[in-house]
């Protein structure tokens, strides 16, 4: 069992969830430069934000609201259909300063904690690896977190998360290669049968680049260019077969 310190936000939604109804765990970073910011934010009862766990630099964990009931971690956001992902979810801050300062590896001690802190969670309401999701997949016109530095993949080798099963060094060869039109229709409604959901804002191409991005940042990190390719059309059709 991990170490849990207690530090209860008044930002939570008053009416007790049942139990079989907690469908997801969101993982975030904070995106802010120190943890004393985060506690402080979220103690604060004018911001009206709390995520249930953070994760600090050295793996400590702190604990703002209570499972069965709703933290304000996730804001406007969508996955397969479902909307108000605060309702289903448990969210999880991971202390990391974020894209728009510092943004840095996440530290083993974190990571160490957070398969701890899964695995219990995973365990106790029975939640499917597809539905461990990042900020970015459940709002992807708003967010990159927790971004292309974070391990989805060890997560998986843990079976902690979810992960296709393609040789990587062998499908690297179909990068950047385009689709035809026909490719490009399935590739979209490959990743809308994973879970991601339409974007209806700015213009189509700027909405399929952030949707793009989305997929890259969580199943190809080391290249998010916002565009289709081979590469990850073949990647969502193997997703579609775990």
């Amino acid at each position: 069992m991990a170490k849990i310190d207690i530090n209860y936000s008044p930002n939570f939604g008053v009416k007790k969830r049942v139990k079989k109804n907690i469908k997801f765990i969101v993982l975030h970073y904070t995106g802010m430069k120190n943890e004393l910011s985060v506690i402080k934010k979220f103690c604060d009862e004018n911001s009206k934000v709390s995520s249930h766990y953070l994760i600090k630099k050295n793996g400590g964990i702190i604990k703002f609201v209570p499972d069965l009931y709703e933290a304000w971690h996730a804001g406007k956001s969508s996955w397969k259909k479902i909307k108000s992902i605060n309702k289903y979810s448990i969210g999880i801050e991971i202390q990391n300063q974020g894209h728009d300062y510092k943004y840095e590896e996440f530290s083993y001690a974190q990571i160490k904690s957070l398969k701890i802190l899964l695995k219990q969670l995973i365990r106790k309401y029975k939640i499917d690896l597809k539905n461990i999701l990042g900020h970015s997949d459940i709002a992807p016109d708003r967010k990159k977190d927790p971004g292309e530095k974070f391990p989805w993949k060890k997560l998986a080798t843990s079976n902690l998360a979810n992960w296709h099963h393609l040789d990587e060094k062998k499908n690297k060869i179909f990068r950047l290669k385009k689709l035809n039109k026909n490719q490009e229709a399935s590739f979209l409604k490959n990743i809308y049968s994973v879970g991601y959901c339409k974007i209806d804002k700015i213009d189509p191409r700027s909405n399929k680049r952030l949707l793009f991005k989305a997929f890259q940042r969580k199943y190809r990190q080391d290249l998010i260019n916002g565009k289709s390719d081979q590469e990850c059309f073949f990647i969502s059709k193997n997703l579609l077969k775990s």
